[in-house]
């Protein structure tokens, strides 16, 4: 079947009442989680952007861009529709097809979300490939990913004071560090909502694919593009697991083949088909929900990849992680018993 020939319908669960909590990663919903505790700061910062910057963003895209409804790009507007009824999302973002034969989108705004897909990006995916990715910008709009990235970032800049101070400039470094290690879990979160909203993992799977190669998927081989996720996992010596690091702290996003694996590996981990099947956390309990649960979901995340990874510079991170254990509780043990004889 040709790209943009409409299949017949499939029926979809429609996830009703679903939280942002159900997709997104530990590591970026610890982050969440508290950051949705300070009230008010999240309305500030909405209305000031909106008074310049989304307006400028959206005039621009009014001006040089083509946006999506029932009669210009009626396919993108229906495949939108859908993706909101799935993830139960009835106030959806304007839609809009900006030239660029690059396969990109991205969510703009924080008062009024809006999606940008690429004109190559429409024209390489099929329907349920652009519903997978419409459904992850859709998750990222829904998280507030923009909101609460610009309200760090904002606070950020308020310690460029720290220059000033001797070894400033290394705690920015880290907070900055820790932002882009947030943004790219950010990204599989969306791309965990973009399979709960398109319920396709092979489409999925397959626009990871086109994402790596540029399009096409006439010569790759599922079985060896998820080898090379195996691969990169597996690394090598010390040596590669410190160019590993220093090339993701540039990275706002995971790679292409990185993120098919995250994603396959929480597929097989039972979460995805729980929530279709209605195991989920509902918006109704977001303002109840615990900081400290989630810190300690995040902590176990990274405790579950260590264990998981096989590179050299992981292993022995976990490895001394688990020495460090071992010593602290005997000490404690000993100190115990001392007081014990006291």
């Amino acid at each position: 079947m040709a790209s943009g020939e409409k299949k017949p319908a499939r029926a979809r669960a429609v996830l009703t009442d679903i939280s942002s909590r159900a997709w997104e990663h530990p590591a970026d919903r610890g982050a969440l989680v508290a950051l949705r505790k300070l009230k008010g700061f999240d309305v500030l910062l909405k209305t000031m952007s909106g008074v310049f910057r989304e307006r400028a963003w959206r005039l621009t895209l009014l001006g040089s861009a083509v946006r999506v409804d029932e009669r210009q790009f009626a396919r993108l507007h229906r495949l939108l529709a859908e993706v909101g009824r799935s993830l139960d999302v009835s106030d959806l973002p304007e839609l809009y097809v900006q030239a660029d034969p690059a396969l990109g989108a991205v969510t703009v705004g924080m008062d009024r979300p809006i999606i940008v897909l690429s004109s190559g990006l429409v024209h390489h995916l099929d329907d349920d490939e652009l519903r997978f990715v419409i459904g992850h910008e859709l998750g990222h709009a829904v998280s507030g990913h923009a909101v609460y990235r610009t309200l760090l970032v904002r606070l950020l800049g308020l310690g460029g004071l720290l220059y000033a101070i001797p070894g400033g400039a290394i705690g920015i470094r880290m907070i900055t560090v820790g932002l882009l290690e947030w943004s790219r879990k950010a990204e599989l979160s969306a791309d965990r909502a973009g399979l709960l909203a398109s319920q396709d993992p092979t489409a999925a799977l397959r626009t990871h694919m086109k994402l790596a190669s540029g399009g096409t998927l006439d010569e790759l081989d599922v079985t060896s593009f998820l080898s090379q996720g195996a691969e990169y996992d597996e690394g090598g010596d010390v040596r590669e697991s410190l160019i590993k690091l220093s090339l993701l702290q540039q990275q706002s996003h995971p790679f292409a083949v990185v993120r098919a694996t995250e994603l396959r590996r929480w597929i097989d981990s039972g979460a995805y088909t729980a929530i279709l099947g209605g195991d989920y956390p509902r918006r109704a309990d977001d303002d109840t929900a615990s900081v400290s649960d989630a810190a300690q979901e995040a902590a176990a995340s990274y405790t579950a990849a260590f264990e998981r990874t096989q590179d050299t510079l992981g292993r022995l991170v976990h490895d001394l992680a688990g020495w460090v254990g071992t010593a602290s509780s005997w000490l404690n043990d000993r100190i115990r018993r001392a007081n014990e004889g006291a």
